[in-house]
């Protein structure tokens, strides 16, 4: 069973946010739990958890089908100490927003070296920063989004995810979110067939799909290898939509959320209804 919807607007409280994924016909959302561009923010009252839990009861949704996206402020593998901690801080708050909400998956960019310390070394901060932030919380697990590549991102490289995840302690609670436009302008040829398999089969060898916690759905409006992240509507972008015709007919994929972020947000309906479609040619 396919599990698909959108990143959907936390506007006058993250307990609205079920109603709008509903409204689209999505069953799964992503969601920030915070202004995404604030270090910091009002803790989350009573009414904005039971609210919010209230709803996804109320619209039918599973908790295992809901994946918030933190701040994109946070660098966990910043190479100065006073930024890292600030961005430590900063992801152990948004998962224990989380784990109040009783939200289990939290989706994160990794991180960027800034051009200042070796990658490798920043690829190591990043895990540590992930350990500090498991140990001080429960039930939620680190979902890593891989990266386009664009400037210092780490995480384009399933390698360099693979690292990360080695050096995390806990490996019942870290993940990998693929996104689609991502892996794309990173260089991962899955717009052809024999591209597309490759991919999965590098992933599984490389990092093991036993960690693919979700998925973003998004067609990329810059060519494969680019390294640019700029997001395309489904079907209307380099990649085409061959490319998720495929992801909806793939079991390896059910029962995990598959998340649009496509740029139009006023035809998710359509593209969620879409890709519904593709289940059935």
């Amino acid at each position: 069973m396919k599990e698909v919807g959108a990143h959907v607007s936390a506007s006058g409280g993250v307990e609205n946010t079920p109603g709008n994924a509903s409204e689209i016909g999505a069953k799964a959302f992503a969601l920030f739990t915070k202004n995404q561009r604030q270090w910091v923010a009002k803790d989350l009252t009573t009414e904005n958890i039971d609210g919010f839990r209230n709803n996804v009861e109320k619209f039918g949704f599973s908790l295992d089908h809901i994946m918030p996206h933190d701040s994109y402020l946070i660098n966990l593998g910043h190479p100065q100490t006073e930024p890292l901690e600030k961005s430590r801080n900063a992801f152990l708050d948004e998962m224990k927003r989380c784990a109040q909400l009783g939200i289990r998956l939290l989706n994160f960019h990794p991180g960027s070296h800034l051009k200042k310390i070796d990658p490798e070394k920043s690829l190591k901060r990043i895990a540590e920063s992930i350990n500090i932030a498991l140990d001080k919380t429960k039930g939620v697990t680190a979902v890593i989004e891989n990266t386009a590549g664009q400037g210092s991102n780490l995480g384009f490289e399933f390698e360099q995810l693979a690292f990360i995840i080695d050096h995390v302690e806990d490996k019942e609670r870290v993940g990998i979110c693929f996104d689609t436009c991502h892996g794309f302008v990173a260089g991962y040829d899955i717009k052809s067939k024999d591209g597309y398999e490759a991919t999965w089969e590098k992933f599984d060898r490389t990092i093991g799909l036993k960690y693919l916690k979700g998925m973003h759905l998004n067609d990329a409006k810059k060519p494969l290898g680019s390294k640019i992240d700029r997001h395309e509507s489904i079907g209307k972008g380099e990649i085409g939509i061959d490319t998720f015709r495929w992801i909806m007919n793939d079991r390896r994929f059910d029962e995990m959320p598959l998340v649009l972020e496509t740029p139009n947000e006023e035809i998710w309906k359509e593209e969620i209804e879409l890709l519904y479609s593709l289940m059935k040619e």
